[in-house]
């Protein structure tokens, strides 16, 4: 939840690949349209948005993956409960690369829509 110290972990020209077909999916080229795509998640959800869980993470010269368990809620009763891996790319304690992979994308998809 602190989005400031987030957000210093980020490399300015980090590139950020999140799956799906919905209204946040896409590859986000740069430390600000990744954070433009963050507003929109908290705008989506009605400000429910959060990570719930940290359930494992793995070290690997200068990737890691972690599992990630994310909630969320939309009136009139849409539900994001969903397991993610990302695997960053870290140099000089900065991520500049983020790949995503959803445990449910269909459940993604309906959630942040179209």
């Amino acid at each position: 939840g602190d989005h400031d110290k987030f957000s210093s972990y980020l490399h300015p020209d980090v590139i950020w690949i999140q799956p799906g077909d919905n209204r946040i999916a896409g590859v986000k080229k740069s430390k600000a349209e990744l954070l433009q795509m963050g507003t929109k998640m908290w705008e989506l959800s009605a400000g429910t948005i959060r990570l719930v869980d940290v359930k494992y993470y793995a070290v690997n010269s200068n990737t890691v993956a972690c599992i990630l368990r994310w909630k969320g809620a939309q009136p009139p009763g849409g539900i994001l409960d969903v397991t993610n891996i990302d695997v960053y790319t870290v140099e000089h304690g900065k991520i500049m690369m983020a790949k995503i992979f959803s445990e449910d994308i269909d459940q993604e998809n309906k959630f942040w829509g179209k």
